[in-house]
């Protein structure tokens, strides 16, 4: 039975066929492209469920791509992870911070990256499917406001765009201000129980790149040394 659209975006053409062969084994129907520019044509015509774009592509990169992609209504909502073969944190908040939703470092276990395209996945059907919550779930802390049912934030009435990983960490530690989460609760909270595909380094990431985008607000998000970190009251 199929499972999704999957188009890679790789110029790669060993780690296409790579890719290509475990994602189709683990029933998805998959498309490779190598640039950026006939990803965007592809996306914009075919609508895939998710998209796996490398950074490191000839002509247009692959965060010129991701920018284009959530400019763009008809197409913005569409999860990417990110291929890099650098692993360097600038490359990672990089992505993170234009609206990717994931990331993967190279070289990378088949096994991993069925795992991270399942995760991602499934976070967005609970999130299109799911109950809506009640207008009382807003999370208010002055001028910034999470609203759960919207899946939007704002600060002064102006949104801010967050991933949907940055969005989950949010309200997960915002709604309960003062509590210390550990990385793993994190983890567990924001990316279902596969914490196997998910290291605690990525959990700073999202961290830095949230405290980035909600500016004064950041200052809120504080490390507890050792354990991991709290929303300040």
């Amino acid at each position: 039975m199929r499972r999704g659209n999957i188009l890679v975006v790789e110029d790669d053409e060993d780690i296409q066929q790579l890719v290509l062969f475990n994602l189709s084994k683990a029933g998805y129907l998959v498309k490779c492209v190598d640039s950026g520019e006939e990803a965007l044509q592809q996306i914009g015509a075919e609508k895939p469920d998710i998209i796996l774009l490398d950074i490191m592509l000839p002509g247009m990169s692959g965060l010129e791509v991701c920018r284009a992609i959530r400019r763009i209504n008809s197409i913005k909502e569409i999860p990417v992870i990110m291929l890099t073969s650098k692993g360097e944190d600038e490359d990672i908040v990089a992505g993170l911070d234009i609206g990717a939703d994931d990331y993967i470092t190279k070289p990378f276990s088949p096994r991993i990256i069925v795992a991270r395209i399942n995760t991602v996945l499934r976070r967005k059907n609970q999130t299109q499917y799911q109950n809506p919550p009640s207008e009382e779930s807003r999370i208010v802390v002055d001028s910034l406001v999470i609203d759960p049912e919207k899946y939007s934030v704002q600060i002064n009435g102006i949104p801010v765009e967050l991933t949907l990983t940055e969005f989950n960490i949010l309200t997960l530690i915002a709604k309960r201000p003062g509590w210390v989460f550990t990385r793993q609760q994190i983890i567990n909270a924001t990316r279902g129980h596969e914490s196997f595909a998910v290291s605690m380094r990525a959990i700073d990431v999202h961290i830095f790149g949230l405290r980035k985008k909600i500016r004064e607000f950041g200052a809120r998000i504080e490390a507890v040394r050792g354990i991991g970190y709290r929303f300040k009251d």
